[in-house]
Formats: structure tokens, sequence, C-alpha cells
């Protein structure tokens, strides 16, 4: 078995107050520690607005870790190495500050000068902080320096571009780390192990054997907290642009050359180049978008999208995207990938449906019975694992059969703990890793794509609310795969 890599760093989090700050990135660092994945020399110095000082940090910190902890389990050892600094990302004062905190830090820790900045905060201060950060000096360090953003990357194109261009002024490409938290989770990752790991799957994995692919993002909560930001996002934004086309690029890439951040990503590229582009006044054969009324999740009614808040009443959002993509390449000609996400839909689920084609001739095929195609269905969350659907003799006299599955639980897993997506990419980012990482190309391309469906929605006024809570969205989701002569799966 090899060593664990201990990483030694100063980590440092504009936004140490924020909810993500106490909901991921604490419990991750601490899941760090204890795995033995984090050195005893590293430093974590939180900044934000308001005035906390060392105690009070370290006391949301215990907060945050209570439920990984066990009864008589002392933290004190770990929160000791928080630290904490009111900040104000304009002032030349807070930078200067922050600069001698870290280096008494480093001499305290040893940390070999090694810096981690997380931005777990609103995007528009990016740019701010980046550039002051090269500017007083915090970049001049003999170990590295990295930066770890959060999306929303831009709104579109033309901001995505203005914020990189900000970015690179200040931090190179390989030391700019764009998080995608569903490029950290177990199964997502494990898409290239199923595909270049399995012959069984990598020889069919092209147009010749399958069907369609479908990968289903969908959320039974409605919009929260997060309605303001969620109204000027949207689904399309908030999911498609970053998460799903990414799971897109992952199933659809040819096998790079060797594993290497590089040769991942330059595959992953090269299916978003080849993307076929929807043009605006087609987008309605492609695309499909709804908003959530009221209805009944877990048997409570809940109100519709427009009822959240008052702010709300009127709005044009799309609380819900389905779409059919066509990859122009040798490897996927003919073969849609549909994808769909959503809020307050039936249950919560991220799953991946690889249908293969039929056989020329089924014999065991009656022409009043539906299909049961070969699938291969990848659960992302919640119940992680693989399913293999294949046809069987039904017990007893005659030739009929029935569907059966063959299923791998990661979870069923005796002493399995998976990572927390946060955990693993925080450590990825210690150690240098960017493979689950976007690249400002991918970030482009992406946005190239949504922006020409965003642009035809605007100047066209939706039918909203057109799906109740608690359903899968709305009919014309699935008009969109009858009109192919497929259906969603499982049903």
């Amino acid at each position: 078995m090899s060593e664990t890599i201990q990483p030694k760093a100063t980590i440092v989090i504009f936004g140490a107050t924020g909810d993500l700050a106490n909901r991921k990135l604490y419990p991750s660092i601490y899941r760090l520690y204890k795995s033995g994945k984090l050195d005893e020399n590293f430093a974590v110095i939180g900044l934000a607005r308001r005035g906390w000082d060392n105690d009070i940090i370290r006391e949301n910190v215990e907060k945050s870790i209570q439920g990984l902890v066990t009864e008589d389990e002392d933290v004190s050892a770990f929160t000791s190495h928080f630290y904490y600094r009111p900040f104000d990302v304009t002032s030349a004062d807070s930078y200067n500050d922050l600069k001698n905190m870290v280096e008494s830090l480093e001499k305290d820790y040893q940390t070999d000068g090694n810096r981690l900045f997380y931005l777990a905060m609103a995007p528009d201060f990016f740019g701010t902080i980046a550039n002051e950060l090269k500017n007083h000096g915090l970049k001049d360090t003999p170990g590295w320096t990295r930066l770890v953003i959060e999306k929303p990357f831009g709104h579109d194109l033309p901001s995505a571009k203005k914020l990189n261009k900000e970015l690179q002024a200040a931090f190179n490409e390989d030391q700019i780390y764009r998080i995608d938290h569903y490029l950290g989770k177990e199964m997502v990752q494990n898409i290239e192990v199923i595909r270049f790991a399995n012959g069984i799957f990598e020889h069919l994995w092209n147009n010749q054997f399958i069907n369609n692919i479908q990968v289903t993002s969908s959320e039974t909560l409605g919009v929260e907290e997060r309605a303001h930001y969620y109204d000027t996002s949207g689904a399309t934004r908030d999911m498609i642009q970053n998460h799903m086309l990414q799971m897109v690029a992952l199933l659809a890439m040819e096998p790079p050359i060797n594993l290497s951040t590089e040769e991942i990503r330059s595959e992953k590229i090269k299916v978003l180049r080849a993307l076929r582009a929807v043009k605006e006044d087609k987008v309605d054969e492609y695309f499909v978008r709804g908003q959530y009324g009221a209805g009944t999740i877990d048997g409570k009614e809940v109100v519709g999208y427009q009822d959240e808040v008052e702010a709300l009443k009127g709005s044009e959002t799309e609380t819900f995207v389905a779409g059919k993509l066509v990859i122009d390449n040798y490897r996927w000609a003919g073969v849609p990938f549909y994808i769909r996400t959503g809020k307050r839909m039936k249950e919560k689920s991220t799953k991946i449906v690889v249908e293969f084609k039929d056989i020329p001739m089924n014999l065991y095929h009656r022409k009043d019975a539906l299909r049961n195609p070969n699938l291969l269905v990848i659960n992302i969350q919640p119940n992680e694992g693989i399913t293999l659907h294949l046809n069987a003799k039904k017990t007893g006299n005659g030739n009929l059969t029935e569907p059966i599955q063959l299923a791998y639980h990661q979870d069923a897993q005796s002493g399995i703990n998976t990572p927390e997506a946060y955990e693993k990419l925080l450590y990825d980012s210690m150690l240098g890793d960017a493979t689950n990482f976007t690249h400002w190309d991918e970030v482009a391309l992406s946005w190239e794509f949504v922006d020409r469906i965003l642009a035809s929605w605007a100047h066209e006024k939706p039918d909203f609310p057109n799906y109740e809570s608690g359903s899968m969205g709305p009919k014309a989701a699935d008009e969109l795969l009858a009109k192919d002569g497929f259906r969603w799966w499982p049903e």
C-alpha cells in the first residue's frame, strides 16, 4: 500500500462565517485531520466581515463537526489550528495584516510556505481578492500558492471571460482551482474506472451498441433560503452549465493517453467542442424548461415557486430543464444524450442510465409487452453504486422473460466511509491534483453552449408553473424522448 501523503499548508478561508464554511469546509478539514491526510503542521485562517476572534471561530468549528466526533473526544487539539481576523476585501490594511499573520503562522507551524486561498463567498469579489493577494506579496513564498474558487463562474460567457481575465492577471491557470463539487463525488469519479478498467463496457461504449444515455439530477427541495440567488440563476446556470455538462463530458470522452490531469482534461474539452450548438430558433426542439407549482412532497403540501417568497411573484425563472444533446464525433454520431434536472421533484437522486441497443432479432420479445432493454445504471446519490439490468427466464413454464438486476452498492461495503466531495477536493487541491477541477476551456465552452439556449428563452414568455411539486417535471420532458422512441429510465 502506498503511504498517505500529508500536505503541509496554511489554508486561508475568505467567507469563514458563511454557510459553506460551516457545513462543508470545517467538517472536511476535520475528516482529513482524523484520517491522517493532513499533517499536524497546518493552520487555518478565517476571514470575514464579522467581529469574531480566535475563540469564536474555534467554538464555531467545534459546533460544525459535532456530528463527527465521539462523546468524550477532545477536539481542542484540532480547533487550536484555527485563527480569525475581521477582514475588508477592499482594504490595503486588511491584506497587510493578513500577510503578517500568514508569515507568523508559517514559522509556528513550519508549513514550508504552502498557501491555499479558498474563496467561499459571493463571486463579485473574486477578481479583487486575487489581485490584492498578488499586489500585497501574499503569493511571494518559497512554497506553492493556489486559489480555490466556488461557482458561479460568471453568469454568461462575457462575464466569465471578464472574471477569468482578472484572475489570470494574478494567478496562472495551473494555480486556479475551480470547484465543481459533483466532480468530487465518488461515483462520478468512478465513471472513468467503470469505462476504462472494464472491457465488457468500454468495447460497447459507442453508437454501435448504445441507444441513448440519460443523466438525471433531481431534488425534492425548493429554493429555500437561496431565493435571491436562484432567481437570478435558474436551473440552466445553476446545474446545466457545470454539473450536468461535466458528467456528459466524462461519459463521452475518449480514453486518455494516461490518467494525468492534462490528458483527462484534454479529452473532456474535445467532447465539449463536439457538442452540437443549438440554433436559437431550434431550442424548443431540443430543450424543455419548467417551473414547479404547488403539490405534495413526502405527504406534505408545498407551495409553488412563485409563492415561496414575495419577490418571486410572476417570476419566469426555470426550476427544471430537460435537454437532448448531440455529440458530433465518430464515437457518438446518432446517440442522443438526454439530461434533466429540477427542484421539487418526486425524489432526490442523481443517476446516469446507459440504454443498450436490442439484439437484431429478439426471440423472447413479445409484441404486446413493454421492451426491457439492457441498462447500466450508475447511481451517484443517494444510493451510490452500479446496477446492470438484464433479462432472464421467468420461473415456470413457457418462454417468458423478466428483468433482473445485478447491483453493487458502495455504502453496503463493510467499513467503507465514502469521503465527502469537499473532503476529496480540498485534499486534491493541497496535493496539486487538478483532475477533478474545471479548466477555463471547459468553463468557456459550457457557457458558449448554454448562452444560446438562454438567449432564445429570453425572447419567449413561458407558461409557468407547468409541473406539480412531487412529479418528475413537465409532460413535455417525456415527449422530448417519446418523439425519438425512448422514455426516461428507470420509471
